[in-house]
């Protein structure tokens, strides 16, 4: 476990893992009035949360399945970045791909979070890489679908 410094003025409960097994955590609108994401359309919701990082964390935020599959509403930079030296307020982008206007109210569920560890990379320069089986193979080099 990680503990993390949370600052709410959403006026809703903390994000929580809906199992023991979740990686993660629901995230709530927080909106004085609904938004309307009209079809094809995005905007920028608030969720009324700051959080402070540990040094060597970031948090995803990814979107959440079932408005995905229901209503074709997701994250537009999937998955977005919140580095451990952002102060701001969460916000996370939707995006409407569906064929009908979707409306956000206040408190609605609007993506998850999951907090994760991660290295800082210290690159080496060489004049080759070591091979492998795959190689240079990329993008359905296999064939299969």
């Amino acid at each position: 476990m990680v503990k993390v410094k949370i600052v709410n003025r959403s006026g809703h409960q903390l994000p929580e893992h809906g199992t023991g097994l979740s990686a993660g955590m629901d995230l709530r609108a927080c909106l004085n009035e609904s938004v309307v994401i009209e079809r094809g359309g995005r905007a920028l919701i608030p969720t009324g949360l700051f959080i402070e990082l540990p040094e060597g964390f970031e948090a995803q935020i990814r979107p959440r399945s079932g408005l995905a599959i229901k209503k074709g509403i997701t994250v537009l930079n999937t998955p977005g970045t919140i580095d451990a030296d952002y102060r701001g307020e969460v916000g996370v982008i939707l995006i409407n791909h569906s064929a009908e206007d979707f409306i956000v109210n206040n408190g609605d569920r609007i993506c998850q979070m999951i907090v994760a560890r991660h290295e800082t990379v210290v690159w080496e320069e060489s004049a080759e890489i070591g091979a492998t089986g795959r190689g240079a193979g990329g993008f359905g080099h296999t064939g299969n679908a």
